[in-house]
């Protein structure tokens, strides 16, 4: 970790950022946001993005250190002033701030932005945090925990989300697991099949990615890269590349492919240049009118209309069968808390019921869209069992193919669940968490 000697400016914009994302905002939109009205230099926007990224991450472990700290419950204090607290944390403990200046300046910010009252509280708080370091906080905190609670609170998850990769995983690789969810990805790029190869994108500078033929990992803002500008490529992590690239390769009838819930649009994208490699065509579809419209800017490179429709997938517009489906449902995102750092925050365990019921509901309408002897993918961004293995299984003139035999160069695919199923990680993979079933209708 760097040391950063940064104006209050910055700070403020990290106090404006993490208040838009407490208010239900993504922290990449709430943070791209903040940053083009602050108009930072790039030393502070990226210590603005390191600071508010890591308290999201965080967050939960920062919140016990401060409760110990301050010996009251967080909710006992403004949300603005637990902003700040967390904030003077997440420097004090995680990024090497010097101590008087992260402490003066959370006092300062907590005088201009809530009152000069709080101001004490803020001070005091925080000096008790900066007495000890990270570790040493730890291993106050987990004394006397059960192993998975410690795992938990170690690696700033919470306890359902530990239990959820547990089952899920070998015990060997959980601690490596929930590691590799709080380091941030590199920007992947993927080319528009047909319109560049991805030869031509390495030469704007990145890596090929390990396994997508498609792929480039790159550091630096993706719109700086012409071919992202006019449609050529897209910005899609490897593993959604991986299972967009499963359905294009297993055997099924000829005829128009359906992406049924395909906002933001970089699996359409990607299915729309297979699918014309043989002549054949995409209907891309999503429930909501402002995912659609990315999904059409996503397809804005490929010549011709994009055939992009508002649509409910559970009561299906479509007045014709596909030969492939591709479902990436609604889910809880457990599999991309690495590039989603709030998110494991705000999902509790009882947003499985509604989720997995609409996952059952989305499933039936895309075995039913597609034509017999077609194949449905059935994708989450969740290693979640009720999400994946326990959503597929059990369906009738439905047959389960062995989807890892479509990714025979990327070792370790098998999941758990079942091994004709795909379950791709951070930590063996670099890729998101992605899960995928190949479903065949039967004739």
């Amino acid at each position: 970790m760097r040391d950063y000697s940064v104006t209050t400016t910055a700070r403020e914009a990290g106090f404006a950022a993490l208040a838009g994302i407490r208010s239900s905002g993504y922290a990449n939109l709430v943070v791209n946001e903040v940053l083009a009205r602050a108009r930072l230099s790039s030393d502070d926007a990226r210590f603005v993005t390191e600071l508010v990224y890591g308290v999201c991450r965080n967050q939960g472990t920062l919140d016990q250190v401060i409760e110990m700290a301050a010996g009251r419950e967080l909710r006992t204090l403004q949300p603005a002033v637990v902003d700040v607290l967390r904030l003077g944390s997440q420097q004090l403990l995680r990024m090497r701030v010097p101590a008087h200046a992260a402490v003066s300046s959370s006092v300062g910010l907590a005088k201009d932005q809530i009152g000069h009252r709080v101001a004490g509280v803020v001070n005091a708080i925080l000096r008790r945090v900066a007495g000890r370091d990270w570790d040493e906080w730890l291993d106050l905190l987990t004394q006397g925990m059960d192993p998975e609670q410690s795992l938990a609170v170690r690696t700033c998850h919470p306890s359902w989300i530990v239990d959820a990769y547990a089952a899920c995983l070998p015990e060997a690789e959980l601690a490596e697991a929930l590691e590799a969810n709080n380091r941030p990805p590199l920007p992947t790029l993927a080319v528009r099949p047909t319109l560049m190869t991805r030869d031509e994108l390495l030469v704007s500078g990145g890596e090929a990615t390990a396994y997508s033929a498609w792929g480039v990992a790159r550091r630096g803002d993706p719109w700086e890269v012409p071919a992202v500008r006019d449609g050529r490529a897209g910005v899609q992590d490897e593993g959604s590349q991986l299972v967009a690239g499963v359905l294009a390769r297993v055997d099924a009838p000829g005829g128009p492919w359906l992406d049924m819930c395909a906002g933001p649009g970089g699996k359409a994208a990607l299915l729309t240049g297979l699918a014309r490699e043989r002549l054949e065509h995409v209907v891309a579809a999503d429930i909501h009118p402002h995912r659609a419209r990315l999904v059409t800017d996503a397809l804005k490179g490929y010549p011709g209309p994009a055939l992009v429709m508002v649509a409910d997938g559970r009561a299906p517009a479509w007045g014709s069968r596909f030969s492939r489906v591709m479902l990436d449902t609604p889910c809880t995102g457990l599999g991309a808390l690495r590039r989603r750092p709030e998110a494991r925050w705000r999902k509790t365990p009882s947003d499985l019921t509604s989720l997995v019921a609409l996952q059952r509901t989305l499933l039936d309408r895309a075995c039913e869209s597609v034509v017999p002897g077609g194949v449905v993918a059935y994708v989450t961004c969740s290693p979640h069992v009720a999400e994946t293995a326990e959503v597929v299984m059990g369906r009738d003139g439905i047959e389960i193919l062995n989807a890892p035999a479509h990714l025979p160069g990327v070792p370790g695919v098998s999941a758990s669940s079942d091994p004709r199923f795909i379950q791709l990680w951070p930590h063996r993979h670099g890729t998101d968490a992605m899960f995928c079933a190949l479903l065949r209708r039967v004739a």
